[in-house]
Order: structure tokens, then C-alpha cells, then sequence
């Protein structure tokens, strides 16, 4: 008998061969586990130009940083934080200005005693190019576990913060996808097939290359409980195709991002 895992990834290739339609009502609702559905055959973007489907050994252009666990198993990222502190794992790679990049998640801790870490899944400057505090980053999500909501955010130069949020929840293996499309004009985000928000204000478009960033930001000086995060697959998409379906959505608010660290003249 196939198990659930295999029946899901070969859902997923007749979805995206267009061998099967979506039926039912299921894969709307946000409270329910994702199924083969997510924004790239939702709305068009195949074929993906690179892809991570985190089978076999962890490939050697993931690198971590902090105190945690990185490894693949059962077939999925797993980045597990420490008691204190941040771990982080970072795709080496040259890293592209636009596209298309989704993710399909989950995320769980492991006690309630404790502070709550954040679990993060961006877009940050590719390569050796400055960081400047988290000032030209983008969030598919940023996620405080045993919180009711999501954040979503675009960060750029010199302080402007781009803000969303939605009632989303992660444990308990709930399984979802995220996505973030970025082009010349507009920034849009995807939760579980559904564009949520639309920025398309110029000053919110850095053009710097991206990569991706997954995370648990555990409290500062503070005793953690201890999180998990799994990724199943890692998808990157160009803008070659057009989106099949509106990405109208409301704007995220625009305010200013206090961690920033711009360069001085």
C-alpha cells in the first residue's frame, strides 16, 4: 500500500502534468492540511526552474548558522532550534531580482513552558551582498509558534517596512504552502493556493538577487521551548509564465522598520 506521502507527491505530478482537476471544497480551507494544491499549479508557473525535494542526504548548498539541527529526514528539511538562541539555514546559491519561490511546511514545539521562537521562511540577499539588519528582506511567513496569526512582510532601504498578517495556524503537523511572487512591479503572497496580499508601491521593490532563508528566532535571553521546522519541497519559479488567475489583494500596511541598519553616508 502507498503511503500518504507518496499518494501526495503523485497527486501533486498529475496536478501539474494537468492529468487530474481539483475537486472539493477541502484544499479552501486554511484549518485543513494542503493537499497537492499550491500557488505554482494553482496559477500557472510550471515548469520550475530548481526545486528541493529534500530526498536523500541534505545537499551541500544548504548552510546553517547558529545553535540547532540541520539534516533531511523521511524526506523533508528539518532545522530544530536549541534551548537559546537562533538557527538558520541558508541556500548558497546566486540567487535571483524577480521569480517565484514557494515552500510547503510545517512546524512544531515541543512544550508550552517555555518562550515561544518564531519560525521564518524569506527572501535575503543573495551572496556576500550587505544585509543591513534585515533591511531588504522579504517573509513568505513569520510565524510565533502558539499565536493565531501569520506575518508577512517586505523590508527595504533605508527603514520601510511593508506589513501583513493572517489567522494561520502551525503545529500539530499542520501542514501548509507559502509563496511569494517578485517582479519589477508588485510583490504578492500566497497561503495554501490563495494570493493574500498585493505591494505595489516602487519603494518596496529592491531588485537585490534573493536566496532563501528558513529559521527558528528563538527569544533573546530567554529558555526556549523547544521547535521544529520541516520543509517538504522548495520550489523557484521565473516570471516566464503569467499568472492564470487576479492576484488583486489588499496592500500590506507601510510603516518603518526600527531593526534597520542602513548604510551611513
Amino acid at each position: 500500500m502507498l503511503s500518504t506521502r507518496t499518494l501526495a507527491r503523485v497527486g501533486a505530478l498529475l496536478l501539474c502534468l494537468g492529468l487530474v482537476s481539483p475537486v472539493g471544497s477541502t484544499y479552501a480551507n486554511h484549518l485543513a492540511s494542503p493537499g497537492p494544491i499550491h500557488a505554482g499549479n494553482t496559477f500557472g508557473w510550471y515548469p520550475a526552474l530548481w526545486r528541493d525535494e529534500f530526498v536523500g542526504p541534505l545537499r551541500p548548498v544548504w548552510h546553517k548558522s547558529g545553535r540547532g539541527d540541520l539534516r533531511t529526514k523521511n524526506g523533508m528539511l528539518t532545522l530544530t532550534g536549541a534551548s537559546t538562541g537562533t538557527v538558520s539555514a541558508t541556500l548558497g546559491m546566486s540567487g535571483h531580482a524577480t521569480g517565484r519561490w514557494e515552500v510547503r511546511m510545517k512546524a512544531r514545539r515541543w512544550s508550552t513552558a517555555y518562550a515561544n521562537p518564531t519560525v521564518r521562511t524569506e527572501l535575503i540577499p543573495a551572496g556576500t551582498r550587505p544585509q543591513y539588519c534585515g533591511a531588504r528582506n522579504i517573509a513568505l511567513e513569520s510565524y510565533r509558534m502558539g499565536h493565531p496569526r501569520a506575518q508577512f512582510f517586505i523590508n527595504n532601504l533605508p527603514n520601510l517596512a511593508y506589513r501583513s498578517s493572517k489567522p494561520l495556524r502551525f503545529g500539530g503537523d499542520r501542514w501548509h504552502t507559502l509563496a511569494v511572487e517578485v517582479t519589477p512591479s508588485h510583490i504578492s503572497w500566497f497561503v495554501d493556493a490563495h494570493v493574500i496580499s498585493t505591494e505595489r508601491r516602487p519603494d518596496a521593490i529592491s531588485g537585490v538577487p534573493f536566496t532563501v532563508r528558513i529559521s527558528v528566532n528563538g527569544v533573546a535571553a530567554s529558555r526556549n521551548n523547544r521547535t521544529r521546522v520541516q520543509l517538504d519541497w522548495l520550489r523557484y519559479w521565473t516570471l516566464a509564465k503569467a499568472n492564470r488567475k487576479s492576484i488583486a489583494a489588499p496592500s500590506p500596511v507601510k510603516g518603518t522598520n526600527p531593526t534597520a541598519c542602513p548604510p551611513t553616508a
